[in-house]
């Protein structure tokens, strides 16, 4: 079945989902393979693999780990045109769209194109969106871009329905890795009002309670990185926590 299709059948079914973020550049392939096998447990519904800097060139490594030890499905969350792995199951296909450079709105994407469609991988179309987080992270250093301020929810809501209009199949807010702080419960709600594709929150989500709010606003998936893995046991606490949301 396609990824795409198993998020949708899950948000039809109001199912709320748990996604895990490995940066392969913060674990090594102990901690791959730790964090595998407690997923295969624990079972989330995805895996994201991917970062706004990739510097040990592990990350075809890392994949290949996840998907020797685990079943979950691994889709790649890329920081650039260079993270593209065939082993992954799918892959989203970020565009800037909260900010104005021309590059990750559309240039990297020309350059991309081939060689995803020679690799026949799974895309998904996504409207990235990058929200203050009271710090400057990686992911808007390395963009170069301003983020949507964290009190314009009209802001928000408005790109996140241009978005859709152009024909994008999720919506991703994103505070960044190592964020102060998660995305505004109150700018879910809105972006979530306005938009009818999956909406999938991460950054700056490091309890159990903040996963419960995103939730709460309207996310359909939770993305949980830093919090894991600072304690990987917090991936048991996200996935429950998700269940009792669901139940």
């Amino acid at each position: 079945m396609q990824i795409y299709d198993i998020i949708i059948k899950n948000c039809r079914q109001k199912k709320k989902q748990i996604a895990v973020l490995v940066d392969p550049d913060k674990i090594d392939e102990k901690g791959v393979i730790n964090l595998a096998t407690l997923a295969q447990k624990f079972c989330p519904d995805f895996i994201f693999v991917g970062g706004s800097l990739l510097t040990n060139g592990s990350l075809s490594n890392v994949v290949s780990l996840l998907k020797m030890h685990c079943t979950i499905p691994v889709i790649l969350f890329p920081g650039n045109i260079l993270q593209i792995e065939a082993q992954a199951d799918a892959m989203l296909l970020l565009s800037l769209v909260s900010g104005r450079n021309a590059e990750l709105l559309i240039g990297n994407h020309v350059v991309a194109a081939p060689i995803l469609k020679e690799k026949k991988l799974q895309t998904i179309s996504c409207g990235y969106m990058l929200i203050e987080s009271g710090n400057i992270t990686t992911a808007l250093y390395m963009s170069n871009t301003q983020p949507i301020p964290n009190t314009k929810k009209d802001i928000a809501a408005c790109t996140a329905l241009a978005a859709t209009m152009l024909g994008m199949k999720t919506i991703y807010m994103d505070a960044g890795s190592g964020a102060a702080l998660p995305v505004p419960a109150s700018m879910i709600e809105a972006v979530s009002a306005e938009v009818d594709v999956p909406l999938i929150v991460g950054g700056g989500i490091k309890t159990v309670q903040q996963a419960q709010a995103a939730w709460h606003s309207g996310a359909d998936i939770v993305v949980v990185g830093n919090a894991i893995e600072t304690d990987i046991l917090m991936m048991e606490q996200m996935i429950e926590a998700a269940k009792v949301f669901n139940a």
